[in-house]
Protein backbone atom coordinates (compact mmCIF):
# COMPACT_ATOMS: atom_id res chain seq x y z
CA UNK A 1 0.00 0.00 0.00
CA UNK A 2 1.27 3.51 -0.82
CA UNK A 3 1.84 6.18 1.78
CA UNK A 4 -1.29 7.75 3.24
CA UNK A 5 -2.81 10.15 0.66
CA UNK A 6 -2.74 13.80 1.66
CA UNK A 7 -5.96 14.62 -0.18
CA UNK A 8 -8.98 12.74 -1.48
CA UNK A 9 -10.96 13.33 -4.68
CA UNK A 10 -14.05 11.77 -6.24
CA UNK A 11 -14.90 12.01 -9.93
CA UNK A 12 -18.57 11.90 -10.93
CA UNK A 13 -18.84 11.72 -14.71
CA UNK A 14 -22.63 11.52 -14.85
CA UNK A 15 -24.10 14.14 -12.54
CA UNK A 16 -27.84 14.00 -11.82
CA UNK A 17 -30.35 16.71 -10.94
CA UNK A 18 -32.99 14.58 -9.27
CA UNK A 19 -36.36 15.68 -7.94
CA UNK A 20 -38.20 13.52 -5.46
CA UNK A 21 -42.00 13.71 -5.47
CA UNK A 22 -43.71 12.30 -2.42
CA UNK A 23 -47.38 11.27 -2.66
CA UNK A 24 -49.90 10.10 -0.12
CA UNK A 25 -50.99 7.69 -2.85
CA UNK A 26 -50.47 7.49 -6.60
CA UNK A 27 -51.27 5.23 -9.55
CA UNK A 28 -50.14 5.11 -13.18
CA UNK A 29 -52.36 6.61 -15.86
CA UNK A 30 -53.80 9.64 -14.06
CA UNK A 31 -52.84 13.13 -12.95
CA UNK A 32 -52.01 13.52 -9.28
CA UNK A 33 -50.42 16.12 -7.02
CA UNK A 34 -47.42 15.46 -4.81
CA UNK A 35 -47.43 16.30 -1.11
CA UNK A 36 -43.84 17.53 -1.30
CA UNK A 37 -40.96 18.04 -3.72
CA UNK A 38 -37.21 18.18 -3.14
CA UNK A 39 -34.09 18.47 -5.27
CA UNK A 40 -31.03 16.30 -4.72
CA UNK A 41 -27.70 16.33 -6.51
CA UNK A 42 -26.94 12.76 -7.43
CA UNK A 43 -24.02 10.74 -8.69
CA UNK A 44 -21.94 8.03 -7.05
CA UNK A 45 -18.94 10.26 -6.42
CA UNK A 46 -21.16 12.91 -4.84
CA UNK A 47 -22.49 10.32 -2.41
CA UNK A 48 -19.01 9.03 -1.62
CA UNK A 49 -17.79 12.54 -0.82
CA UNK A 50 -20.84 13.21 1.35
CA UNK A 51 -20.13 10.08 3.33
CA UNK A 52 -16.42 10.86 3.60
CA UNK A 53 -17.31 14.25 5.07
CA UNK A 54 -19.61 12.51 7.55
CA UNK A 55 -16.66 10.34 8.55
CA UNK A 56 -14.51 13.42 9.13
CA UNK A 57 -12.46 13.05 5.94
CA UNK A 58 -12.80 16.03 3.58
CA UNK A 59 -12.61 15.42 -0.17
CA UNK A 60 -12.91 17.41 -3.37
CA UNK A 61 -15.74 16.54 -5.76
CA UNK A 62 -14.92 16.68 -9.47
CA UNK A 63 -17.97 16.70 -11.73
CA UNK A 64 -19.31 17.79 -15.12
CA UNK A 65 -22.22 20.26 -15.06
CA UNK A 66 -24.11 21.94 -17.89
CA UNK A 67 -27.31 23.83 -18.66
CA UNK A 68 -29.95 24.99 -16.21
CA UNK A 69 -30.03 21.61 -14.49
CA UNK A 70 -26.27 21.74 -14.01
CA UNK A 71 -26.50 25.25 -12.56
CA UNK A 72 -29.07 23.97 -10.05
CA UNK A 73 -26.70 21.20 -9.05
CA UNK A 74 -23.82 23.64 -8.59
CA UNK A 75 -25.92 25.88 -6.36
CA UNK A 76 -27.08 22.92 -4.28
CA UNK A 77 -23.53 21.61 -3.82
CA UNK A 78 -22.47 25.09 -2.74
CA UNK A 79 -25.37 25.28 -0.29
CA UNK A 80 -24.32 21.93 1.19
CA UNK A 81 -20.87 23.34 1.86
CA UNK A 82 -19.15 20.63 -0.18
CA UNK A 83 -15.74 21.26 -1.76
CA UNK A 84 -16.13 20.78 -5.51
CA UNK A 85 -14.89 21.67 -8.98
CA UNK A 86 -17.62 21.62 -11.64
CA UNK A 87 -16.24 21.57 -15.18
CA UNK A 88 -18.62 23.14 -17.75
CA UNK A 89 -20.29 20.49 -19.90
CA UNK A 90 -21.36 20.95 -23.49
CA UNK A 91 -24.65 19.21 -22.70
CA UNK A 92 -27.19 19.80 -19.95
CA UNK A 93 -26.86 17.75 -16.80
CA UNK A 94 -29.29 14.82 -16.89
CA UNK A 95 -32.47 15.04 -14.86
CA UNK A 96 -34.33 12.40 -12.92
CA UNK A 97 -37.50 11.97 -10.91
CA UNK A 98 -38.13 9.73 -7.92
CA UNK A 99 -41.74 8.92 -7.03
CA UNK A 100 -42.46 7.81 -3.46
CA UNK A 101 -45.54 6.97 -1.43
CA UNK A 102 -48.62 4.79 -1.60
CA UNK A 103 -48.72 1.10 -2.33
CA UNK A 104 -46.17 1.16 -5.16
CA UNK A 105 -42.44 0.70 -4.60
CA UNK A 106 -40.22 3.73 -4.95
CA UNK A 107 -39.76 4.34 -8.67
CA UNK A 108 -36.97 6.30 -10.35
CA UNK A 109 -37.09 7.81 -13.84
CA UNK A 110 -33.76 8.92 -15.35
CA UNK A 111 -33.10 11.13 -18.33
CA UNK A 112 -30.71 10.00 -21.09
CA UNK A 113 -26.97 10.02 -20.58
CA UNK A 114 -25.00 12.55 -22.63
CA UNK A 115 -21.28 13.09 -23.11
CA UNK A 116 -19.88 16.27 -21.51
CA UNK A 117 -17.71 16.94 -24.55
CA UNK A 118 -13.98 17.20 -25.15
CA UNK A 119 -13.51 20.68 -23.62
CA UNK A 120 -15.04 19.52 -20.34
CA UNK A 121 -12.94 16.36 -20.21
CA UNK A 122 -9.82 18.38 -21.08
CA UNK A 123 -10.50 20.83 -18.23
CA UNK A 124 -10.77 17.95 -15.79
CA UNK A 125 -7.53 16.47 -17.14
CA UNK A 126 -5.74 19.80 -16.70
CA UNK A 127 -6.97 20.07 -13.11
CA UNK A 128 -5.75 16.56 -12.27
CA UNK A 129 -2.37 17.24 -13.85
CA UNK A 130 -2.00 20.29 -11.61
CA UNK A 131 -2.49 18.29 -8.40
CA UNK A 132 0.48 16.74 -6.58
CA UNK A 133 -1.35 13.45 -6.01
CA UNK A 134 -3.67 11.94 -3.44
CA UNK A 135 -6.43 9.37 -3.74
CA UNK A 136 -8.84 9.68 -6.66
CA UNK A 137 -12.01 7.57 -6.80
CA UNK A 138 -13.63 7.15 -10.22
CA UNK A 139 -17.32 6.65 -9.46
CA UNK A 140 -20.25 5.65 -11.65
CA UNK A 141 -20.66 5.88 -15.39
CA UNK A 142 -18.74 8.23 -17.70
CA UNK A 143 -20.78 8.82 -20.88
CA UNK A 144 -18.55 9.39 -23.89
CA UNK A 145 -15.63 7.53 -22.34
CA UNK A 146 -14.68 5.80 -25.60
CA UNK A 147 -14.79 9.05 -27.63
CA UNK A 148 -11.54 10.69 -28.72
CA UNK A 149 -12.64 13.70 -26.65
CA UNK A 150 -11.67 11.72 -23.54
CA UNK A 151 -8.12 11.05 -24.74
CA UNK A 152 -6.52 13.72 -22.53
CA UNK A 153 -8.47 12.62 -19.47
CA UNK A 154 -7.43 9.01 -19.94
CA UNK A 155 -3.82 10.16 -20.32
CA UNK A 156 -4.12 12.25 -17.14
CA UNK A 157 -5.37 9.20 -15.24
CA UNK A 158 -2.38 7.20 -16.45
CA UNK A 159 -0.11 9.97 -15.17
CA UNK A 160 -1.98 10.02 -11.85
CA UNK A 161 -0.99 6.40 -11.31
CA UNK A 162 2.63 7.54 -11.21
CA UNK A 163 2.14 9.86 -8.24
CA UNK A 164 -1.15 8.99 -6.54
CA UNK A 165 -3.69 6.32 -5.69
CA UNK A 166 -6.54 5.42 -8.03
CA UNK A 167 -9.63 3.40 -7.10
CA UNK A 168 -12.70 2.68 -9.19
CA UNK A 169 -16.37 1.85 -8.73
CA UNK A 170 -17.59 2.03 -12.30
CA UNK A 171 -18.83 -0.19 -15.11
CA UNK A 172 -18.96 -0.63 -18.88
CA UNK A 173 -16.15 0.83 -21.04
CA UNK A 174 -14.48 2.78 -18.18
CA UNK A 175 -14.25 -0.40 -16.10
CA UNK A 176 -12.77 -2.35 -19.01
CA UNK A 177 -10.11 0.36 -19.46
CA UNK A 178 -9.34 0.88 -15.79
CA UNK A 179 -9.10 -2.86 -15.11
CA UNK A 180 -6.05 -2.89 -17.38
CA UNK A 181 -4.21 -0.52 -15.02
CA UNK A 182 -2.57 -1.04 -11.59
CA UNK A 183 -5.41 0.45 -9.58
CA UNK A 184 -5.24 0.25 -5.80
CA UNK A 185 -8.80 -1.07 -5.66
CA UNK A 186 -11.68 -2.03 -7.93
CA UNK A 187 -15.01 -2.15 -6.08
CA UNK A 188 -17.85 -3.48 -8.24
CA UNK A 189 -21.12 -5.33 -7.86
CA UNK A 190 -21.77 -8.90 -8.95
CA UNK A 191 -23.36 -7.89 -12.27
CA UNK A 192 -20.33 -5.81 -13.28
CA UNK A 193 -18.00 -8.55 -12.06
CA UNK A 194 -19.79 -11.19 -14.14
CA UNK A 195 -19.48 -8.92 -17.19
CA UNK A 196 -15.69 -9.27 -17.06
CA UNK A 197 -15.99 -12.95 -17.99
CA UNK A 198 -17.14 -14.74 -21.16
CA UNK A 199 -20.67 -16.10 -20.91
CA UNK A 200 -19.78 -19.75 -20.20
CA UNK A 201 -17.55 -18.72 -17.26
CA UNK A 202 -20.08 -16.53 -15.48
CA UNK A 203 -21.67 -19.37 -13.55
CA UNK A 204 -18.46 -20.35 -11.77
CA UNK A 205 -17.91 -19.65 -8.05
CA UNK A 206 -17.14 -16.00 -7.37
CA UNK A 207 -14.12 -16.75 -5.18
CA UNK A 208 -12.41 -18.79 -7.88
CA UNK A 209 -13.12 -16.27 -10.61
CA UNK A 210 -11.95 -13.41 -8.40
CA UNK A 211 -8.64 -15.18 -7.84
CA UNK A 212 -8.33 -15.55 -11.62
CA UNK A 213 -8.91 -11.81 -12.11
CA UNK A 214 -6.40 -10.90 -9.43
CA UNK A 215 -3.75 -13.04 -11.09
CA UNK A 216 -4.48 -11.92 -14.65
CA UNK A 217 -5.24 -8.19 -14.31
CA UNK A 218 -3.13 -5.34 -12.82
CA UNK A 219 -5.47 -3.97 -10.07
CA UNK A 220 -4.00 -4.81 -6.68
CA UNK A 221 -7.24 -5.40 -4.78
CA UNK A 222 -10.87 -6.19 -5.51
CA UNK A 223 -14.16 -5.98 -3.63
CA UNK A 224 -17.22 -7.63 -5.20
CA UNK A 225 -20.64 -6.99 -3.68
CA UNK A 226 -23.88 -8.84 -4.35
CA UNK A 227 -26.71 -6.95 -2.66
CA UNK A 228 -27.67 -8.92 0.46
CA UNK A 229 -25.40 -11.76 -0.69
CA UNK A 230 -21.76 -12.42 0.20
CA UNK A 231 -19.09 -9.77 -0.32
CA UNK A 232 -15.89 -11.23 -1.78
CA UNK A 233 -12.49 -9.61 -1.28
CA UNK A 234 -9.03 -10.11 -2.72
CA UNK A 235 -6.51 -7.83 -1.01
CA UNK A 236 -3.11 -6.47 -2.08
CA UNK A 237 -1.32 -9.59 -0.83
CA UNK A 238 -3.68 -11.96 -2.62
CA UNK A 239 -5.54 -12.93 0.55
CA UNK A 240 -9.19 -13.79 0.01
CA UNK A 241 -12.04 -13.08 2.40
CA UNK A 242 -15.81 -13.36 2.34
CA UNK A 243 -18.38 -11.58 4.53
CA UNK A 244 -22.14 -11.62 4.76
CA UNK A 245 -23.71 -8.16 5.11
CA UNK A 246 -25.92 -7.67 8.17
CA UNK A 247 -29.54 -8.56 7.56
CA UNK A 248 -31.65 -5.46 7.11
CA UNK A 249 -35.11 -4.58 5.89
CA UNK A 250 -34.16 -2.90 2.63
CA UNK A 251 -36.05 0.29 1.84
CA UNK A 252 -33.78 1.44 -0.99
CA UNK A 253 -30.39 0.09 -2.01
CA UNK A 254 -29.59 3.35 -3.82
CA UNK A 255 -26.39 4.79 -2.41
CA UNK A 256 -25.53 1.81 -0.19
CA UNK A 257 -22.56 0.89 -2.37
CA UNK A 258 -21.33 4.49 -2.17
CA UNK A 259 -21.47 4.36 1.64
CA UNK A 260 -19.50 1.12 1.51
CA UNK A 261 -16.79 2.59 -0.73
CA UNK A 262 -16.45 5.75 1.37
CA UNK A 263 -16.10 3.72 4.57
CA UNK A 264 -13.48 1.49 2.94
CA UNK A 265 -11.49 4.51 1.74
CA UNK A 266 -11.58 6.18 5.14
CA UNK A 267 -10.63 3.05 7.07
CA UNK A 268 -8.04 1.60 4.69
CA UNK A 269 -6.27 4.68 3.33
CA UNK A 270 -6.85 7.20 6.08
CA UNK A 271 -6.42 4.97 9.16
CA UNK A 272 -4.36 2.16 7.65
CA UNK A 273 -6.77 -0.65 8.56
CA UNK A 274 -6.26 -3.84 6.46
CA UNK A 275 -8.68 -4.08 3.55
CA UNK A 276 -10.66 -7.07 4.81
CA UNK A 277 -11.19 -5.43 8.20
CA UNK A 278 -12.12 -2.15 6.50
CA UNK A 279 -14.77 -3.91 4.41
CA UNK A 280 -16.15 -5.84 7.38
CA UNK A 281 -16.47 -2.65 9.43
CA UNK A 282 -18.13 -0.81 6.50
CA UNK A 283 -20.87 -3.37 5.88
CA UNK A 284 -23.13 -2.39 8.82
CA UNK A 285 -23.14 1.23 7.66
CA UNK A 286 -24.04 0.25 4.10
CA UNK A 287 -26.82 -2.02 5.35
CA UNK A 288 -28.13 0.74 7.60
CA UNK A 289 -28.28 3.09 4.64
CA UNK A 290 -30.21 0.54 2.58
CA UNK A 291 -32.67 0.36 5.47
CA UNK A 292 -32.83 4.19 5.46
CA UNK A 293 -31.49 4.62 8.98
CA UNK A 294 -29.23 7.55 8.09
CA UNK A 295 -25.39 7.57 7.79
CA UNK A 296 -25.66 9.41 4.44
CA UNK A 297 -27.69 12.45 3.44
CA UNK A 298 -30.28 11.47 0.84
CA UNK A 299 -28.84 11.46 -2.64
CA UNK A 300 -29.12 9.25 -5.73
CA UNK A 301 -26.41 7.29 -7.50
CA UNK A 302 -25.49 7.40 -11.14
Amino acid sequence: MKTTPTHFYTLTGNLLAERTLTFRDWAPGRTQRARSESLQVGGKGINVSRMLRGLGLPSTILCFAGGASGAECVERLRAEGLDFRAFPSASATRCGTVVRGGEFSETTFLGPDTSPGAACADACAAFLDAQPGGLLAICGSLPGWEDSGFDRLREALDRWLGRGTLVADTYGPPLSWLAQRPLALVKINRTEFDGLFPGPERSGPVAGRLDTLRRSLPPRAWVVTDGPGPVHIADEAGRAAEFMPPRAREVSATGAGDVLLACIIEAHWNRGIPLAEAVESALPRAAAHAAQTSFLPAGPSG
